[in-house]
């Protein structure tokens, strides 16, 4: 086919200007045929005389290969070197010749090229009618000697070729293996990562066996309401008085039924019975009025109603968690109450507390604390003490108010801290702290501020009350919470002291802080950068010119309830006279909102020296993923946050390592029913 095919493509019957050409290629045809005749006539003499099949030695001892390079030379003078090794290319695999393979192919060749070819089937019959039914034998034949006849050099080169290919075959296979495990492995991760609950709780492709306590007949009773308030909606809006009645009195009885139920178990015995009732009552509604757009119109209406009541719920929740964490429990108001009464009946001169020489020892460890709670500020002190290793060397200082300092007095006069020192003060008898000399306070005395706590206070709406109630806290209103701002004009003979807040527990000894080289700066803190909402841009306001051109926005916060403060170096720098600046600048409250922690951060802004987090773990009040290990190993733990360990409200997880620096079978705490 090859052959006519090009001698068509050369046109050899429509170009009559290269006749010439057709000779010359017919007298190279017909030459080819004279040697395939002549090299069939040996073949055939060779067969007969030896009765071999191939042509590879005759009777006479002559080497075939001789004869086919004289022949090979003959048709080099016919065809050029590219067409030369073309051929032998083709033909290096073929092995020796036989008279097999010029039946088999030059013959059928030589019928094709003449035209006399019809089909495939031609073929088949022409090798049948030459005798060539043991085509099979005789091609096994011819390989079985070909190796036999292999060079040694040929049989490695055979033997890499095999390797090669089964080395092939087999990277091939694990190729395979390894795509599929990939797709298998990504098959399932992908179907862990996929969250059940974006199906919805109650998807009906859920499998209820996946849950023991799966409570489907809870939720099968809330389906039917559902699905019954959007049949009543229905059955008003085409008229169906009966239908409405009929669906009103399953839904009351399915509300009673359910009740405040969250469980199948605390179910009434008759809810399985009033279900059914329900959904012969639904399917029967169904048939009358369901309408696919005014149900889906109907429960889009539904879905967008609930969302605004979460809303609401969650502003609500919101404005009562503000109320509780301001509120004082009636235990604490009963143990403040007691102890204040029986401190002024104490006679003056056993209202002393020991060691007082050493109030004003720089030597000592001195420690700041401001709180109206009693109870808070003893486990504090407990705290602190317990795990101190030279407790005598500690001096606690606490500042409380009028109402609240017998009280106070009275507890530690009860129940002394060992060796330690403690002193306390009230903060309404410093002559010093005054409307002149304190902004603060210059500011609680103005018509606005007043206006700001008094009035919006008691707001006519829910969610006026919910907006910046936390800035509506009492707590910014006592001095005790701006007493920080003045520490050197508190404690004028001490070089430093650690400031703590109420709402933390002391877990190790805190002498490695006295110890800590702040570099210059006046407050040694933790900071609290680790996330976003903790940096400047969080508690300042960036819009204001005075604020965006000091402050960096990305600055790194810091936390209250322990810090270092180097009085010395406060004095130096005048931190107590910035306090004030700024404090002057915010009477509107355009600089930040009330509070301590703003001020405090533009106040110590570039003077505060970073502490090792380990000191102090913050968080305890609001965050209820911080580490069990996080907690046990740090100095300091932190009840910042609304949730405070002596309310109600408190994290359970984190409840105990504050309880347990209390007696609760002391006789005022019994007495008062604070419990644990």
């Amino acid at each position: 086919m090859t052959i006519r095919g090009g001698l068509s493509s050369a046109g050899i019957h429509r170009n009559k200007a290269i006749g010439s050409r057709f000779t010359v290629v017919l007298v190279l045809i017909f030459s080819l045929l004279a040697f395939s005749i002549l090299v069939l006539g040996r073949g055939l003499f060779a067969n007969a005389s030896g009765g071999q099949d191939d042509f590879s030695m005759d009777t006479s001892g002559l080497d075939f290969n001789w004869r086919l390079r004289l022949a090979s030379q003959h048709l080099k003078s016919f065809f050029s070197k590219e067409v030369m090794d073309v051929v032998n290319a083709s033909t290096d695999d073929l092995g020796p010749l036989t008279i097999d393979f010029f039946r088999k192919n030059n013959m059928t060749v030589s019928w094709k090229f003449f035209g006399l070819e019809t089909a495939a089937d031609n073929n088949v019959t022409f090798a049948e009618s030459t005798g060539l039914a043991s085509n099979t034998r005789l091609e096994t034949s011819r390989e079985d000697h070909s190796r036999a006849m292999e060079t040694p050099a040929m049989l490695v080169r055979r033997q890499l070729r095999e390797k090669r290919r089964e080395k092939r075959v087999a990277d091939l296979l694990k190729q395979d293996d390894e795509v599929s495990v990939k797709l298998e492995t990504a098959a399932i991760e992908h179907s862990n990562s996929v969250d059940s609950a974006v199906l919805g709780k109650y998807s009906i492709w859920r499998k209820e066996n996946e849950n023991e306590n799966s409570d489907s007949n809870v939720r099968l009773i809330r389906d039917q309401m559902i699905m019954a308030r959007v049949y009543i909606s229905l059955a008003r809006m085409k008229n169906k008085t009966d239908s409405v009645n009929e669906l009103q009195n399953r839904l009351k009885e399915s509300q009673r039924s359910l009740g405040d139920t969250t469980a199948d178990s605390e179910l009434q015995r008759s809810a399985p019975e009033k279900i059914k009732v329900m959904g012969q009552v639904l399917a029967k509604a169904r048939e009358q009025l369901y309408d696919c757009k005014l149900v889906t119109g109907k429960l889009r209406a539904m879905l967008q109603s609930a969302d605004e009541q979460v809303r609401i719920l969650k502003k609500q929740s919101t404005f009562l968690s503000q109320i509780a964490a301001k509120t004082i429990p009636n235990g604490l108001h009963c143990l403040s109450m007691r102890l204040t009464i029986d401190y002024y009946l104490l006679p003056q001169e056993k209202r002393k507390f020991p060691h007082s020489e050493n109030l004003e020892n720089p030597s000592l460890y001195h420690y700041a604390l401001f709180s109206d709670n009693v109870l808070a500020v003893s486990v504090v002190v407990n705290s602190a003490i317990m795990n101190a290793k030279e407790p005598e060397k500690h001096v606690f200082h606490l500042v409380t108010d009028k109402l609240n300092f017998g009280a106070m007095n009275m507890w530690f006069l009860l129940n002394p801290p060992g060796k330690a020192t403690i002193h306390v003060e009230n903060v309404d008898e410093f002559k010093w702290l005054n409307s002149s000399y304190c902004p603060v306070l210059h500011q609680l005395e103005s018509a606005a501020m007043k206006e700001y706590y008094f009035k919006a206070a008691h707001p006519t709406t829910l969610s006026g009350g919910s907006s910046n109630l936390k800035y509506r806290n009492p707590k910014y209103l006592s001095m005790l919470n701006h007493l920080r701002f003045y520490l050197p004009q508190v404690y004028p003979k001490l070089d430093k002291i650690l400031f703590l807040d109420d709402d933390i527990v002391v877990q190790k000894d805190l002498t490695g802080l006295w110890e800590v080289d702040l570099q210059g700066k006046v407050n040694g803190a933790v900071e609290t950068c680790g996330e976003s909402f903790h940096r400047f841009d969080k508690y300042l306001n960036f819009s204001n010119p005075h604020i965006a051109k000091n402050f960096d926005p990305n600055a790194c916060g810091w936390a209250y309830g322990m810090n270092m403060f180097d009085l010395k170096e406060w004095k130096n720098k005048d931190i107590t006279g910035i306090y004030h600046k700024w404090q002057n600048m915010n009477e509107d409250r355009v600089l930040w909102k009330l509070g301590t922690l703003p001020p405090g951060l533009i106040t110590f802004y570039g003077l505060t020296h970073p502490l090792e987090k380990s000191w102090h773990v913050l968080g305890l009040g609001y965050n209820p993923s911080i580490d069990r290990s996080e907690i046990e190993n740090a100095a300091v733990v932190h009840y910042n946050g609304n949730m405070k360990p002596w309310l109600e409200l408190a994290m359970s997880r984190y409840r105990p390592y504050w309880t347990k620096y209390i007696k609760y079978d002391h006789p005022y705490i019994r007495n008062c029913k604070i419990s644990e």
